[in-house]
């Protein structure tokens, strides 16, 4: 299993500072998320990121742009798929509390499907930003992005998908505060207050 940290588009600005170099608890989020991709997958994770000076947040770490830019968090997901033959894990940077036993559940209980995400008390019921894809995934994929369909679970009628339940999500704890991310400054100010009721 590969991981692979989602960066976003080279236009994707909080307060025309990348959200994901901003820093929670005194450390930046790109850096917890990538520890949290490297304890789950035993590797060190690919950042997929699309701004110019990228690849220098994490010199550590090979970076790539979307091979389609322009295309959303689905272009991102198609670029960590074609960038191996194993599955990979999926992760956007801006979740700060995502969790190394959640991304393990992931996983190690993906087994036969194609995608494999864990389900949330959000809107959409699914978290796609933080899910293992195969490599089955890739055609359906670009067929969603040759259609102009860029919605990050467009592809998923053509492919096996399965779910970690909502009721195991929630034994590795809140699901708002596992998939939380931060979009905007009072996001930000939530984040804090949550890093210090952690812990």
């Amino acid at each position: 299993m590969r991981g692979a940290v989602l960066a976003g588009g080279a236009a994707s600005r909080y307060a025309g500072h990348p959200k994901g170099l901003l820093l929670v608890g005194g450390r930046r989020i790109l850096d917890r998320v990538v520890d949290a991709v490297t304890a789950a997958t035993g590797a060190s994770p690919l950042l997929v990121a699309n701004a110019a000076d990228a690849p220098q947040w994490r010199p550590d770490l090979p970076c790539v742009p979307d091979r389609l830019p322009g295309s959303g968090s689905l272009g991102g997901i198609h670029t960590a798929v074609l960038a191996g033959a194993e599955p990979v894990l999926c992760v956007a940077w801006d979740m700060p509390f995502v969790s190394v036993p959640l991304l393990q559940a992931l996983v190690q209980e993906t087994g036969i499907c194609d995608a494999f995400l864990p389900e949330s008390d959000s809107r959409r019921g699914l978290e796609p930003l933080c899910a293992v894809y195969g490599p089955a995934c890739r055609t359906p994929i670009e067929q969603a992005l040759a259609r102009g369909d860029l919605r990050a679970i467009a592809f998923h009628e053509a492919v096996r998908v399965g779910t970690l339940s909502l009721e195991r999500v929630r034994a590795f704890g809140d699901p708002s505060e596992l998939f939380f991310n931060v979009n905007r400054p009072e996001d930000l100010e939530r984040a804090e207050a949550l890093w210090r009721r952690l812990g």
